[in-house]
């Protein structure tokens, strides 16, 4: 397992804002930026970072996030996870304790909501029991990576 030392962490704060420069995080951390690119790649091969622009989602019109409780009618919980992340819209699956087997996160924006998720991508998969849903009606710090529909791209081209 990687070990994330004092300089890694110090390295992945600076990277929180996401145009700075490995030249301005090197100079603050005093290190060379070959130091800094060398960190960072590895962070990412690691799979430890990983750098993305993400969105809020309140800030565009037509858009939403919904938090998703999954009961499951048996204990397949690692393999329904993976297969629920990969539904469209998915941000992230989370296995937890509790009232549900999952926590699933999910971006909706208009043409394509919460009734439309649910029927034709989550009823797809098999042995669910239950699902419950709640609306974000106001977040806080929330920032989801904004998922590039090919089908909404073609739309707009028209």
């Amino acid at each position: 397992m990687f070990r994330l030392d004092r300089l890694n962490m110090r390295i992945i704060g600076h990277l929180q804002e996401g145009r700075k420069s490995f030249n301005k995080i090197a100079v603050a951390l005093g290190v060379s930026e070959n130091t800094v690119k060398a960190r960072v790649r590895k962070l990412e091969e690691e799979g430890i970072l990983k750098i993305a622009g993400y969105v809020d989602p309140e800030a565009m019109e037509g858009h939403q996030i919904v938090y998703i409780g999954v009961k499951l009618k048996d204990m397949n919980y690692l393999a329904k996870g993976e297969e629920i992340s990969q539904i469209r819209r998915v941000v992230s699956v989370g296995v937890v304790t509790g009232r549900y087997d999952l926590i699933v996160t999910v971006h909706l924006k208009s043409g394509f909501g919460l009734l439309e998720f649910l029927s034709e991508e989550l009823g797809k998969i098999e042995r669910i029991e239950s699902v419950e849903t709640y609306l974000v009606y106001k977040g806080f710090h929330i920032k989801v990576p904004y998922i590039v529909d090919e089908q909404e791209l073609k739309d707009m081209d028209k």
